[in-house]
């Protein structure tokens, strides 16, 4: 039999990570409306780090729970569903009008409707992939683009058309059927070869020489790395489809010679 969670409290470690998610995402939000983009983007990445650690720190300590999962997604409901969106329409689309906040609405209705469905399959889903971009990534791309462009001033018209149309992407890649691969089977408790560390090491140099570029360049290739392994598997699927019927009329044609003869 299973045992029975307790309800005369939670697991602090854990749930104090996801309160720190949460708490950079309302600093995000008030940087927003501050017109503090640079570091409400910020927020935004380390509400992202906190939020990666918690359930690994779960899964490492056995803390668990099923608490713990509701509030986790709840916190990523405001961390990479609402904050990126108001830090969007109140960078940029608030210059397309009424416009803008729609966008900003549908990005915010996407997340809400990935994290839905990521727990309702999160029991009979395939571990290695996640059905869709995961929330955070696309929080990554949004809020990596704005870096980029406050950095570099870019603040026109283009760039609000430019910036609608990334987060309609971006929202129609999270509620796709389009698989991402999750990287949950990494084991981080395993030995690595000493090349991985060296790697590691590079990368953050290079994170901290040019963040904005470095980050966007990141996130963007993994969601583009979700719809070209879909285009590679379907390639594939039709090829052997072809294959198939080459072989089936080849033996259907083997069949009729033997026949004749």
């Amino acid at each position: 039999m299973k045992q029975k969670e307790s309800h005369s409290g939670i697991y602090l470690l854990p749930n104090l990570l996801t309160t720190s998610s949460l708490f950079a995402a309302f600093y995000s939000i008030v940087a927003s409306l501050k017109a503090q983009y640079e570091v409400a983007v910020i927020a935004i990445f380390i509400g992202m780090v906190a939020d990666g650690l918690d359930g690994r720190i779960a899964r490492m300590t056995n803390t668990q729970s099923a608490f713990g999962a509701q509030y986790d997604s709840l916190s990523d409901m405001v961390t990479f569903g609402v904050a990126p969106a108001l830090l969007l329409y109140s960078w940029n689309l608030h210059a397309l009008g009424k416009l803008g906040w729609l966008i900003a609405f549908i990005y915010t209705a996407a997340v809400a409707l990935r994290l839905a469905r990521f727990n309702t399959q999160v029991e009979t889903a395939d571990k290695r992939y996640f059905q869709g971009m995961a929330c955070p990534a696309g929080a990554a791309v949004i809020s990596s683009f704005i870096w980029l462009c406050q950095q570099n001033g870019w603040s026109d018209s283009f760039v609000s058309t430019m910036s609608a149309c990334l987060t309609v992407i971006i929202a129609a890649l999270m509620v796709s059927n389009v698989r991402y691969h999750s990287f949950k089977e990494l084991d981080v408790k395993g030995k690595v070869p000493f090349l991985y560390v060296l790697g590691i090491v590079v990368i953050f140099v290079a994170i901290a020489a040019d963040p904005s570029v470095i980050l966007f360049i990141a996130f963007a290739s993994y969601a583009l790395s979700g719809p070209l392994q879909t285009l590679v598997a379907l390639h594939r699927m039709r090829k052997h489809r072809r294959q198939s019927v080459k072989n089936q009329a080849g033996e259907e044609q083997g069949i009729g010679y033997t026949l004749r003869t």
